[in-house]
């Protein structure tokens, strides 16, 4: 596997090596050893699967104070658009995101430190995304930052029949009120 970090410290591209033939492919989508290696000690405990259709934007989530989370995340169906913002106290590149295509065609994966917004849009019919994550989920810790905030400068793509959001991805909070949040 190929590990590029992005201009923004925390955040991983991983490319892996797939050996393929008239058959198909064959990859390795994580090796503790070459993970540990490129990018530090990361204790994965869960594993978590969802599928959207076109058009569906989950996010941008967040878990704050002991139950923020690392995630591996990488799409096994399907092609999205994906996006995480520093929301780390102090951090120099605050607010600042990073977006990637990862598809099951290209098998790239992102690794995303803790204190990172996440979410991601369903460029294909149907997608299935899969991420590790370092801890459990807390309902009472999560925030939504707005997916479209002007402060966050994201230029999610057009996609044919428009965006699907849950009622609570609509209500996300913007920059200044999550700022506030982590103040606390």
């Amino acid at each position: 596997m190929k590990f590029i970090e992005q201009y923004i410290k925390g955040v991983w591209l991983i490319e892996p090596v797939r050996h393929g033939d008239a058959r198909g492919y064959f990859c390795e989508s994580f090796k503790r050893a070459d993970f540990e290696n490129a990018i530090g000690k990361v204790d994965f405990v869960q594993d978590n699967e969802s599928q959207s259709s076109r058009g569906v934007l989950r996010g941008l989530h967040l878990q704050r104070g002991e139950y923020s989370q690392a995630k591996l995340v990488r799409v096994s169906q399907g092609v999205v658009y994906d996006v995480v913002v520093d929301l780390r106290k102090g951090s120099p590149t605050f607010g600042r995101h990073v977006a990637v295509e990862l598809s099951q065609e290209n098998g790239r994966q992102l690794f995303v430190s803790r204190h990172f917004a996440h979410g991601f849009l369903v460029m294909s019919d149907v997608a299935q995304f899969q991420y590790k994550v370092d801890n459990i989920y807390a309902p009472q810790a999560e925030v939504t930052l707005r997916f479209d905030d002007p402060e966050l400068c994201i230029e999610w793509p057009e996609v044919d029949g428009g965006l699907l959001l849950s009622d609570k991805d609509k209500a996300g909070l913007p920059l200044s009120e999550i700022l506030l949040m982590l103040e606390k």
